[in-house]
């Protein structure tokens, strides 16, 4: 069966902040952009819920609120916005391809890259039973619901101390599960945790079980040291390992780090491939925030539109 190929100057390939304003610039610069929203449309602004840090909007907005505003306004400067996941590439010519769902054949001459990071999983059988009953990668999304409640955080980060720290401003005691005997976070935010009187810090300690039949009643904790297990009851359970950037279809073609993060030439969204740019959290391990996501993306369409001009297209 032969795949349908559809021709296209420019191909948004994600649906965060990074994506909807790439299409929102591409759009009004005439470059009819074509978004594909992949597998999680509005990317993982649709798991949070208030964002009180975005400029503009003083009292704060609804995260998938934010990412409806994001797609109306690219859709209204004319950016063709489509469900479909791209599922392989080839970047070895000029003209890039793009599969989408297996199925169809996007030509673009130009290609922005924004499918953002998700979050890491242990990868145990009850944190995906009880995913959403009490299993959360988001402690600031979740945290509200466990108000008075004593919880559990895995992690040892600067991420997870953030959020250790967060969490023990709302909920009675916070236990922080950390597999060696010392954090890797910052000198700052481990002090932060260990002068809070509410957060429990467990060294060599890893996760052997979430316990609960409908939502989380308890953690199963193994002492790496003695082999010893230990039951924590807990209401909540958060995962705070940190994210994996979406980068996997690209690896033949483009530049990343070891953890799969996207390479770009500083000060610019440009990867080692001409035509192809990258922007948002799939190249961004500092900073991970919507507001330079958004910024980014405004730069790769400007870095692709300078591109497309200097081939006469």
């Amino acid at each position: 069966m032969e795949m349908e190929i559809e021709k296209v100057d420019i191909l948004i390939i994600g649906s965060g902040p990074a994506g909807y304003t790439a299409a929102i610039y591409a759009a009004r610069a005439n470059m009819k952009p074509l978004l594909y929203q992949g597998i999680q449309p509005g990317g993982q602004l649709t798991i949070t819920t208030e964002v009180e840090n975005y400029p503009g909007f003083p009292d704060g907005i609804q995260g998938p609120d934010m990412m409806v505003n994001f797609e109306k306004q690219a859709a209204r400067m004319g950016a063709d916005i489509r469900y479909g996941l791209a599922t392989k590439v080839d970047f070895s010519g000029e003209i890039k391809k793009v599969w989408i769902d297996d199925e169809k054949i996007i030509e673009a001459k130009a290609v922005i890259i924004s499918t953002g990071a998700s979050a890491k999983w242990l990868g145990i059988p009850s944190e995906e039973r009880l995913n959403g009953f009490g299993v959360s990668a988001c402690a600031v999304c979740d945290g509200f619901f466990f108000k008075g409640k004593d919880v559990a955080i895995i992690g040892a980060g600067d991420t997870a101390a953030e959020e250790a720290h967060y969490l023990s401003k709302m909920c009675t005691t916070v236990h922080m599960i950390v597999r060696k005997d010392q954090m890797r976070a910052s000198k700052v935010m481990q002090d932060r945790v260990l002068n809070t009187p509410n957060i429990i810090v467990h060294f060599n300690t890893e996760t052997d079980e979430i316990l609960g039949e409908k939502n989380v009643q308890a953690v199963r904790v193994k002492n790496t040291i003695t082999n010893e297990l230990q039951e924590i009851p807990v209401s909540a359970f958060f995962v705070a390992i940190g994210h994996k950037p979406n980068s996997d279809i690209f690896k033949p073609f483009i530049t990343m780090d070891e953890t799969g993060y996207i390479m770009t030439d500083p000060g610019t969204t440009k990867t080692n491939v001409e035509g192809v740019f990258a922007a948002g959290d799939v190249q961004d391990k500092n900073y991970r925030q919507a507001v330079t996501a958004a910024g980014s993306g405004c730069m790769a369409a400007l870095d692709a539109e300078r591109y497309l001009t200097s081939k006469g297209h």
